[in-house]
């Protein structure tokens, strides 16, 4: 008898048993004799029986021994401290070695079994060199494949030791911090997310499996949200959060999914998984403009939005406005851009009186010099007011299609062709069509230059068609409209006219009032004009002069220039460093001009439309 009891101690550290007097048990047999995990590891000799690693190592998730430490003080008990000790002893013995199959134990020892080998995973091994270790890296790849299979097929609810030693050996493996020394190494203006090559972490071999076993945790019936809620709390979330940092698109996808399932099961932090997502977007747009996962998040957000009750809540609105109509700013939004549209279109199927603010929205940050985000921005455009009323168009239709004028004029083909498809939409063009009278006057001028003078013959083309269009829906509004722009364009050249004419005529002064023999010539082109602040200027007769006949011509009072105005060297006027800066108060407070005019305000109105 006594030998029979010393036969069943253990004979090694270890293979010591946990403690799993703790607890109900949880029983099941397993049915997989594989997971759908990376490729194999090669089984060749290790090369050193040690398992102890570096912790600089971006590809190393921690020291070997390590454990999570983000593990909050529910996850900090007394239940878990025989498996901790296990994993010490395991490493202090130098000796690393498989545990049996679930197979070929009892039910009744299968979760001691489940929590040893649990403990077996809490160590890490270092892959940043792949010769090492290779036998103790394989038999915890078997081990976790292991647990994979058995968190899938069990039948009875997993208690709250389970929970929580999975949840801790997850952290273990997963929570690190990335050194990023991409991001790091670049200032903000030169950083480009697309130029960058896509990074590998070496150890997803065990990464990827540890991701299964999570996804498999969480989506599993006989995991009860109500207690599991104490484990996968707000620190192990914003944990995961930080993760979407990662560079490897692989990882970023697993921490989509499972973040989406927690989402979906854990009711109870629907409101503060918003919350840090939002605040993810704040720190990105206000601050770094670089992150990794912004796509992955805003796909998350996507069907969180779809499933939105009715109607939206003031929180929706406002993250509308401060998170997602904002993430339109920032240089790389083309890495994003298509889940961000999707996000945005989802909020005004949901609630239509959305289209205004969405649309002004886009306005606000419109880029001016960057042509492939334009066609981008029209891209979504479209897809905005596909779902807008006609309400919601009107109050927004003036300040959108001055925009659209622009776009339309645009020197790079791909713009003003991206802007003439709206009118290839049914709904747009209705929409269009029921609001000419305001759009047509609006647009003209910039559909009249493009059939004249745009160099591409497919925007031609398609500027043909849509004069077509306004032609046939209101001939008398289109002919009105031919009519206003010839008149202005007569306006124009009249006044590019009176402007040549004024120049001749300082040519003609300077000419004739040179102090010399020769003829001082006078520059056609102004430079810049600019406001001069300065409460005491260095003015000269010339400056004066100049102003006066720039000014009077139009207004036909050349005459009233008194003679002794012209009688100073104006040949030194263009030497005259106040001469670029039309200071507006200086000048119509000058003695000689004060007379002219008796509403110096009503001359300066009537300079400004000039």
């Amino acid at each position: 008898m006594i030998k029979q009891i010393f036969g069943k101690l253990p004979r090694k550290p270890s293979k010591s048993s946990h403690n799993d007097s703790n607890g109900d048990g949880v029983h099941g047999n397993s049915s997989l004799n594989s997971s759908p995990g990376p490729n194999p590891l090669n089984n060749s000799k290790p090369g050193s029986a040690s398992s102890k690693s570096s912790s600089s190592s971006r590809s190393n998730n921690g020291p070997l021994n390590s454990h999570s430490s983000s593990s909050n003080k529910s996850n900090q008990g007394k239940k878990t401290a025989p498996l901790a000790s296990q994993a010490g002893l395991v490493l202090t013995s130098g000796v690393y070695e498989a545990l049996p199959s679930f197979r070929d134990v009892p039910n009744s020892e299968k979760q001691g079994l489940f929590l040893r080998k649990l403990g077996m995973c809490h160590v890490i091994f270092d892959f940043s060199d792949p010769s090492k270790n290779l036998k103790e890296k394989d038999i915890k790849r078997q081990t976790l494949l292991e647990l994979v299979d058995y968190i899938s097929s069990v039948s009875t609810k997993f208690n709250e030791v389970a929970m929580q030693e999975i949840t801790r050996m997850v952290a273990a493996n997963l929570f690190r911090t990335f050194p990023s020394p991409n991001h790091d190494s670049k200032t903000l203006e030169t950083y480009d997310a697309e130029d960058e090559e896509p990074a590998m972490d070496p150890a997803w071999p065990h990464l990827q499996i540890v991701y299964e076993l999570l996804l498999r945790f969480v989506v599993s019936p006989e995991t009860d949200a109500k207690l599991a809620k104490r484990y996968i709390d707000h620190p192990f979330v914003l944990k995961l959060l930080d993760l979407f940092d990662s560079d490897d698109q692989r990882e970023r996808e697993y921490l989509k999914t499972i973040l989406h399932r927690i989402y979906g099961k854990f009711m109870v932090h629907r409101p503060f998984i918003r919350k840090a997502i939002n605040n993810i977007f704040y720190r990105f747009i206000f601050e770094t403009e670089k992150h990794n996962g912004i796509a992955e998040l805003l796909e998350i957000l996507g069907s969180i939005i779809n499933g939105f009750a009715l109607p939206l809540k003031e929180e929706h609105k406002l993250f509308l406005v401060r998170a997602l109509i904002p993430l339109h700013k920032p240089k790389c939004v083309s890495m994003y851009h298509q889940q961000l549209s999707y996000c945005i279109t989802q909020f005004v199927e949901k609630d239509f009186k959305l289209a205004d603010t969405v649309i002004r929205g886009l306005l606000k940050y419109w880029p001016v010099t960057n042509s492939s985000k334009e066609v981008m921005f029209l891209g979504e455009l479209e897809e905005v007011l596909e779902a807008t009323q006609a309400a919601e168009f009107q109050r927004c239709m003036v300040p959108l299609f001055r925009q659209i004028g622009r776009c339309l004029n645009s020197s790079h083909f791909q713009v003003a062709e991206r802007a003439l498809f709206l009118w290839n939409n049914d709904h747009i063009r209705n929409l269009i069509t029921q609001n000419r009278t305001v759009i047509l006057p609006i647009i003209f001028p910039a559909l009249e230059r493009n059939t004249r003078d745009h160099w591409n013959q497919a925007v031609q083309s398609l500027t043909l068609n849509v004069r077509k269009i306004f032609l046939d829906a209101d001939q008398a509004l289109f002919d009105e409209c031919l009519a206003r722009f010839q008149e202005d364009e007569a306006k124009e050249k009249e006044m590019q006219e009176k402007r040549e004419l004024i120049w001749k005529r300082l040519e003609d002064v300077a000419a004739s009032k040179a102090v010399g023999s020769e003829a001082v010539p006078v520059s056609r082109s102004i430079p810049s004009i600019a406001i001069n602040t300065s409460p005491t200027p260095k003015t000269s007769a010339g400056l004066e002069t100049i102003m006066l006949l720039v000014l009077a011509e139009p207004l036909g009072i050349t005459d009233k220039v008194p003679d002794n105005k012209l009688h100073k060297p104006i040949n030194t006027f263009r030497d005259d460093p106040y001469f670029p800066f039309l200071n507006v108060n200086r000048l119509i407070n000058l003695p000689v001009f004060r007379p002219m005019i008796s509403k110096p305000r009503a001359l300066l109105t009537a300079i400004l439309t000039l």
